[in-house]
């Protein structure tokens, strides 16, 4: 047996290295293969091996490695792993992923401004790519991925690939948008010192509300826009001149004024672009608290 662990690394103090979970799996096997049980082989590493943090979150502490079988290739979570890593590579090479394939995504669900996904879903369908579209991309996918590289997608299915594909285009744009928005809301709630509250579904409705800050009995509107580029400004103003009406009921029923709020990307964050919105937005806080 310790001929087969020869071609482990050791590190100075003559312990095996084990950092990742494929070279754990492989060590773990060796073992098994040697007639020790998963527990006593276990017990081998601990004595006889370094250690990451990783292998004992993946590995040990979650008993993950009572899982392992010298009649399983790999496991399932590395199987997982293995399989998305493919999927992005092959995505990323035949250009899947942009445009001209599925629409400009990060532009149309600025347009869309869903509350869900199924809002984002219902508006991709009808207006960008229908469904069959992007199972029909899932399914070059899968031809690209069993002509490029059959040695190794035997684990993969014509439906992982459809799935993979619509998840990429509905359900990771939409989880990118909210996530630029609570980012946005986060910041502005710091600079102002005042809770801000998501708007109740009747306020998006009528009044195109997505947060609120609210001031004694009063109610301050605010619509977080996230814009694609300074282009896309352009367009969130027309959209706010559209939807004034709607603002000016607002102010009437709740006392307070509706704010537009637009974040752009600066580098790897997300910004407010109209920083002006946040002195406004405080004389109005200081006026509906100067209220009898």
């Amino acid at each position: 047996m310790i001929r087969q662990l020869s071609k482990f690394k050791k590190n100075d103090e003559g312990m095996y290295i084990l950092y990742d979970r494929f070279t754990f799996d492989n060590f773990f096997k060796i073992l098994l293969k040697n007639s020790l049980e998963h527990n006593d082989a276990l017990d081998f590493i601990m004595t006889n091996c370094s250690l990451s943090c990783l292998i004992f979150q993946e590995r040990i502490e979650n008993k993950n490695y009572l899982g392992l079988s010298t009649e399983k290739a790999i496991s399932d979570d590395l199987l997982k792993l293995k399989n998305e890593t493919l999927f992005e590579i092959i995505t990323n090479r035949f250009q899947f992923n942009y445009s001209r394939n599925v629409g400009k995504v990060s532009e149309e669900i600025r347009k869309c401004s869903p509350k869900t996904i199924a809002d984002w879903e219902q508006y991709y369908y009808q207006n960008v790519r229908s469904k069959l579209h992007l199972i029909e991309l899932g399914r070059r996918l899968y031809t690209k991925i069993t002509e490029v590289l059959q040695a190794e997608i035997e684990n993969i299915t014509e439906q992982d690939c459809i799935s993979y594909i619509i998840t990429l285009v509905i359900k990771r744009t939409f989880d990118g948008y909210t996530s630029e928005k609570q980012t946005v809301y986060g910041q502005l709630q710091d600079i102002l010192g005042v809770k801000i509250e998501p708007a109740p579904d009747e306020w998006d409705r009528l009044h195109n509300i997505d947060f609120y800050i609210k001031v004694k009995n009063k109610f301050i509107g605010l619509q977080i826009k996230p814009a694609g580029g300074v282009s896309h400004i352009t367009q969130i103003y027309q959209e706010r001149t559209q939807q004034a009406e709607t603002h000016k009921k607002f102010t009437a029923k709740y006392g307070g004024k509706v704010f537009y709020i637009i974040s752009i990307k600066a580098g790897d964050k997300k910004v407010i672009h109209n920083t002006e919105v946040i002195d406004e937005i405080k004389d109005e806080i200081q006026r509906l608290q100067n209220l009898n």
